[in-house]
């Protein structure tokens, strides 16, 4: 197994009587882009934050960068939370060389590096602007570079995708890529599985507190069979109808217009195209799709929604009989 930049084992947290994280546990890759992914309240941020010890778990634990607890290696970390805060008054370079100084950076060589950054991304002409005449994003955006500039050996982002136009968005998923080549381990939160689908090495999804599914993008995609659309060419003299290309296709075929749509597994695909190949329908038509990952993190979702109102249900029951 390979090393691991981050394992989290357990971890449960309550606020007040309601258990917001549920014994989730995770195991990030060194050198990995990991995302979390989950709906808006499933988690994820107070998942992170037990990870990094910013907030005590009630129960499990987290080791860091080679089963390390998360203080002790709080240098070798850069962390962007969700909530966004910059000192107004300062200047994008300084705001990054600050960033950096409080991980134990030189102040000099922060500037430096500041500057390279913003060069690379195309955000040169702002480096010596000040944040409150920033956009959101522009402002979010040093904010990040500041989070990165110490060279940590761990990033973990919290939605940082959240806010920016689609310009920032492929800025910062060109900064992700780089650090992961440069061998940082980039751990970040979102619900917008589009960045996660072209990002991810692997990824966990998190719902109604719960980790309900941790693997590949293509993993999670295969929990759902591919779909298929196919056009049959037929000769009219033929006297092939509905029912005949309809006894062909899979149970649950459906016909809008010309066209022919139904889920498949993959290994009846093969079978599938011998049988089309030999009935004499043709082919004017054939698309076989794998479901996108925000078709897989939909279903899981609705899973973990459905199973909690099941056991909402039955404690109900269980209360009104007590």
């Amino acid at each position: 197994m390979s090393e691991l930049s981050v394992e989290a084992k357990g971890l449960t947290k309550y606020f007040g009587g309601f258990r917001a994280v549920d014994h989730v546990s995770l195991a990030v890759p060194a050198g990995s882009i990991y995302g979390v992914l989950g709906p808006n309240g499933a988690g994820k941020t107070t998942s992170l934050r037990m990870m990094l010890g910013i907030i005590d778990p009630d129960e499990g634990e987290s080791r860091l960068l080679g089963g390390q607890r998360p203080r002790a290696v709080r240098h070798r970390i850069g962390y962007l939370p969700e909530e966004r805060g910059l000192y107004p008054g300062m200047k994008a370079r300084e705001a990054i060389a600050f960033m950096g100084a409080l991980r134990g950076l030189d102040w000099a060589e922060g500037r430096r590096r500041a500057a390279d950054f913003m060069a690379e991304l195309g955000l040169e002409r702002v480096i010596d602007g000040k944040i409150r005449k920033m956009s959101k994003g522009m402002a979010q955006m040093v904010q990040l570079i500041g989070s990165i500039v110490h060279a940590p050996d761990l990033i973990v982002l919290d939605e940082p995708f959240s806010g920016l136009d689609p310009v920032n968005q492929e800025r910062l998923e060109t900064l992700v890529r780089r650090e992961r080549d440069r061998g940082a381990t980039i751990l970040f939160s979102t619900h917008v599985m589009a960045h996660a689908e072209r990002l991810c090495d692997r990824l966990a999804i998190i719902a109604r507190g719960r980790r309900r599914f941790e693997g590949t993008v293509d993993e999670a995609r295969a929990l759902l069979p591919m779909q298929v659309r196919y056009t049959p060419r037929i000769d009219a003299g033929t006297g092939t109808d509905t029912h005949a290309i309809a006894a062909l296709l899979p149970p649950g075929a459906e016909r809008r217009g010309g066209d022919w749509h139904f889920p498949i597994a993959d290994e009846e695909v093969e079978p599938l195209l011998a049988r089309i190949t030999t009935s004499g329908l043709g082919v004017a038509g054939l698309s076989i799709t794998r479901p996108a990952l925000h078709d897989a993190f939909v279903h899981i979702v609705r899973q973990a929604d459905a199973g909690f109102s099941a056991d909402a249900a039955a404690d109900a029951i269980g209360e009104a009989a007590a």
